[in-house]
């Protein structure tokens, strides 16, 4: 079965506009887990606009199920995750001033960064995933360099799937296809939702991970977070793919 990693970045970017420790992100993701989720995710940025590197160490704590940790491989972050000893680490491309994720790596490009990261987050015993789209060279790529895992980019399939067009999930299910024969596990994540994630989960085979937290944050402020945390696991919970 799929797993569900609940991203609680929102939590934090609520906390911070006000100032002080409410709502309280470790609490929450005590909670979270509580309901169901299999994991928590952050992704601490340098300017610690949500998510700080004390939000990181303070997580670790509580955090009982999979702990992953999002970023850029920056020395700064690198010394934070091995400090933290997350299950999970997913490299992602983005630039300091990036306001979210918005597309995957270049793995052929950036080679030597990734493959030197990966060797030492794996040397401390952590699984490495990388942020990527659906192309077969990039996701051969993230297996050549020794990657655990790749992330899809799935707004392009999110984007698509709101326009009505149900085979935009075929390249995400044909990239994971390809991953596995690679040796790569599959995650995904990047405008999943309600609407569409049962869709996405019933065609993707191969399917590890989904992280999600904008949508499910969002959606638990009409729904309670409990109830949209099982909401999202009986998305997943599928008999009849």
């Amino acid at each position: 079965m799929t797993r569900l990693s609940v991203n609680v970045n929102k939590i934090a970017t609520l906390r911070n506009a006000r100032g002080g420790g409410v709502p309280d992100v470790a609490q929450t993701a005590a909670r979270i887990q509580q309901f169901g989720a299999q994991g928590i995710t952050v992704h601490p940025r340098p300017d610690e606009r949500h998510i700080t590197y004390a939000d990181v160490r303070s997580l670790r704590e509580v955090v009982t199920t999979e702990f992953n940790v999002e970023g850029y491989p920056s020395a700064s972050f690198l010394e934070l995750v091995l400090e933290a000893q997350p299950e999970q680490v997913t490299l992602v491309p983005d630039p300091p001033d990036a306001l979210t994720s918005d597309h995957g790596w270049n793995v052929i490009q950036h080679r030597n960064l990734l493959e030197e990261t990966v060797q030492s987050l794996q040397g401390a015993g952590i699984r490495v995933s990388l942020f990527t789209g659906t192309e077969e060279a990039q996701i051969e790529a993230a297996a050549s360099i020794g990657a655990d895992r790749i992330e899809l980019y799935t707004e392009p399939y999110a984007q698509a799937h709101a326009r009505g067009l149900s085979e935009a999930v075929l390249p995400f299910a044909r990239a994971a296809t390809f991953a596995h024969t690679c040796g790569l596990g599959v995650n995904a994540g990047h405008d999943l939702n309600v609407s569409n994630l049962k869709h996405f989960a019933s065609n993707v085979p191969y399917l590890d991970e989904v992280s999600i937290g904008h949508a499910l944050i969002s959606e638990a402020l009409y729904e309670g977070l409990e109830r949209t945390v099982k909401t999202y696991l009986a998305c997943l919970n599928i008999s009849n793919p």
